[in-house]
């Protein structure tokens, strides 16, 4: 059954993930640290996944996360062979991301963001080993990436961008698994206050004194991201509702139904129409500069949902769609059934009570 609140909560981020690329506010990442809660609501659907066909969960997952990123990787790649980038077998990696794959100069630009994908290629492919981990040791699992990080940072280590990445967002990946299995709704209200609180502070506290050569923004001061990722997540996941059969608004829909389309085409989009501004002499800073791009970014994003959207549908076994959430027109409509006659002294109600199955599968 889907929860209407956490696809609410999938679709804000991805929107603040195109504003803040559109525009460089670094008040975003504090206001909503987006990066985190994608992967703690990844984390809480891996989790459901996992339970409910074991390791099938990991061919499932990258069957739906892969052709995505093939659509645009049949696109770029051949783009930068024929301007410059050299060929090389780890261009392979345009095919299965576990490494940064190589790109050249306006391609390491354009594809900057394909790093989420690499990240989340990586915890889906650890989560059947670290779930029953998770389960034996709950707290001790938690505080494991976020102690890791800690340590990276104030001992200014330099290591592997993907171990780097597991330490910032591993712990949001496993409040995830917390959520999915309900520990943090059992937790006591005041305790998970109080527990964000402290986060919150110690976050806040870093972040003012370590700020980065963009100020404060987040994505420049790894352990206070976390500490103040990890507040925001247990605040919003600790306080979700169940899940609910509320019907979604149309557009929350789509951003939810288009959600990896936007991610991987909005940021080629933003430097090419940013790019294109400036050969051309037009602001791209300032209100006058943000305004213009933001319409024309907004405007060629929905038109690359349109185009490849579909891809989705497809890897999702939906029937493929231009607009989601739309009933086709010649959508068969199911004839109604004859009545039963019913036995002499049989209750109707307690036939249907005594058939009655629930579940309905995410």
């Amino acid at each position: 059954m889907r929860n209407r609140y956490l696809d609410l909560l999938r679709a804000v981020a991805i929107v603040r993930v195109v504003l803040y690329h559109s525009t460089g506010w670094a008040a975003l990442t504090v206001a909503l640290p987006a990066m985190s809660v994608m992967f703690a609501l990844a984390g809480s659907l891996m989790a459901a996944s996992i339970d409910r066909s074991g390791p099938l969960a990991v061919e499932r997952r990258l069957r739906r996360l892969l052709p995505s990123f093939w659509a645009m990787t049949v696109i770029a790649v051949p783009a930068m062979l024929l301007t410059g980038l050299a060929w090389d077998w780890k261009v392979l990696y345009w095919a299965f991301p576990l490494q940064d794959p190589p790109a050249n100069g306006w391609g390491s630009m354009a594809l900057a963001a394909t790093w989420y994908l690499r990240d989340f290629l990586w915890f889906v492919l650890l989560s059947p080993l670290a779930l029953p981990v998770f389960r034996r040791f709950p707290k001790t699992t938690v505080v494991i990436p976020y102690a890791a990080l800690t340590v990276i940072v104030l001992g200014n280590l330099t290591v592997h961008p993907i171990v780097r990445d597991t330490a910032l967002y591993g712990g949001a990946w496993l409040l995830g698994f917390a959520h999915h299995d309900g520990m943090l709704r059992r937790w006591n209200r005041r305790a998970l206050v109080a527990a964000a609180g402290s986060l919150a502070a110690a976050g806040a506290a870093w972040i003012v004194t370590h700020p980065g050569p963009r100020g404060y923004d987040l994505n420049d001061i790894p352990l206070g991201n976390a500490l103040w990722s990890a507040a925001f997540v247990l605040i919003a996941l600790g306080f979700a509702p169940v899940a609910t059969a509320a019907r979604s608004g149309r557009l929350l829909t789509i951003l939810n139904a288009r959600a990896l389309t936007i991610y991987l085409w909005h940021v080629p989009i933003i430097v090419a129409v940013t790019k294109l501004g400036e050969a051309h002499g037009l602001p791209t800073r300032g209100w006058d500069g943000i305004s213009w791009r933001l319409v024309v970014i907004v405007s060629l994003v929905t038109v690359a949902v349109l185009l490849v959207g579909w891809v989705e549908d497809v890897a999702a076994d939906r029937p493929p769609r231009l607009v989601p959430g739309r009933r086709p027109r010649n959508a068969p409509v199911s004839p109604a059934l004859p009545p039963v006659a019913r036995p002499a002294g049989v209750e109707v109600g307690r036939v249907s009570a005594a058939v009655e199955v629930g579940g309905v599968r995410r």
